[in-house]
């Protein structure tokens, strides 16, 4: 049967070219760890750790490659950014569009005191930044957003949120995993204290691979999530306050890193821009079809304007599940059905409980694949 993938939302398929040969290398022919040995082998990984380092800041636009932590994914990134920053009493503000990957580690602090306010978003899936201060308080600490939402692909404008965080004192933290690799992520721009990403979605990379781009005055300030040995200050039993060792202790994952490497050289290979346009020709066909269909309903945006690659239906009359199984089982589209770890942002596009068949694209997928994609729902609904 043909395979068709869109499933890109949760991860990418294919990975970009040259990752799966450069992590195999690394494993067969390198192998060494970083920070632990006086060798060639240890040395020559070390190289393409910190040069992964430095891709990744100039792709985030920030000139500290050291502030560039690594860890297995943005949910850790996130989890270790909250609740080493947040205090009893502080405050924070999220969109409704939030995944869990914020609000179960917000929810879970609040057994510490910390509380937050959502900003109600439109059924569009879009956010008005001047609603943000109406829920400023005094104790207010940190504004917490996604760039784009996972469900529906709206992309907020946190560019305008950055310039009232800075303007208010707040700190600002940018969930980038929908973003990143499919949009100019500027830490500058966005006024950013930290962009957490996952190298698995469009940055093409492995899955076990994320991280976060940290400012300097929150580096200093943050608190360690996990301690351990780190290769630096071996002599001391207290972990080191200098970064990138402040925040990644044990071994990291090298052969993803290595992946990760590959993927940033595709990516700057190709142009962001470029790959971005290749793929949003591809929704933009899709959701002209959709718009020719009977019994579904596009949820979010029905173009494409401020939007990623994600679309998401709703099938009234007929079970989400289903329809997304049977898109698998009988044609061998690949898709995602459900809540998408995102229940707050269903309720804001008024699809709670029900969910949606959610498709994402990647810049991999053909026009053909499009065509048989739209002829697929066409006979299933």
């Amino acid at each position: 049967m043909i395979r068709v993938y869109l499933d890109n939302g949760a991860t990418s398929f294919p990975k970009a070219p040259g990752v799966a040969e450069t992590m195999m290398d690394y494993i067969m022919n390198n192998g060494a760890n970083v920070g632990r040995g006086i060798y060639e082998s240890s040395f020559l990984a070390e190289n393409i750790v910190y040069d992964t380092r430095e891709k990744l800041a100039r792709l985030f636009n920030s000139n500290e490659p050291e502030n560039v932590v690594f860890t297995k994914n943005i949910t850790e990134s996130l989890n270790i950014v909250l609740k080493g920053s947040l205090k009893e009493d502080d405050h924070v503000i999220v969109s409704s569009m939030e995944h869990n990957a914020v609000m179960r580690p917000l929810n879970s602090l609040g057994k510490r005191g910390v509380s937050f306010s959502r900003v109600q978003c439109n059924q569009l899936g879009e956010l008005n930044p001047e609603d943000i201060r109406r829920e400023i308080k005094d104790n207010t600490r940190a504004v917490i957003m996604t760039h784009a939402s996972n469900v529906c692909g709206t992309i907020l404008d946190l560019e305008e949120v950055g310039k009232i965080c800075m303007e208010k004192g707040l700190m600002f933290i940018v969930d980038a995993a929908q973003t990143a690799g499919f949009l100019d992520v500027d830490f500058k721009k966005l006024n950013a204290d930290v962009v957490a990403f996952t190298g698995h979605k469009s940055l093409l990379g492995p899955q076990g691979m994320g991280g976060f781009v940290i400012s300097e005055n929150l580096a200093r300030d943050i608190d360690t999530f996990i301690e351990g040995g780190t290769g630096s200050l071996s002599d001391k039993e207290i972990q080191p306050e200098y970064m990138p060792d402040k925040l990644e202790a044990g071994t990291q994952n090298i052969p993803g890193i290595f992946g990760l490497n590959a993927a940033l050289a595709y990516l700057q290979d190709r142009g962001i821009e470029n790959l971005r346009n290749m793929e949003m020709n591809l929704v933009q066909e899709f959701l002209n079809g959709l718009g020719k269909i009977n019994g579904i309903e596009i949820i979010g945006k029905k173009d494409t304007d401020g939007r990623t690659g994600v679309v998401s239906i709703d099938v009234p009359g007929k079970d989400n599940a289903d329809i997304s199984f049977r898109l698998n089982d009988e044609y061998g589209i690949a898709t995602r059905c459900g809540m998408h770890c995102a229940p707050s942002a269903h309720e804001t596009l008024g699809t709670f409980p029900r969910g949606t068949v959610r498709f994402s694209f990647s810049h991999f997928n053909t026009m053909e694949e499009v065509e048989y994609t739209l002829d697929a729902i066409r006979r299933l609904t």
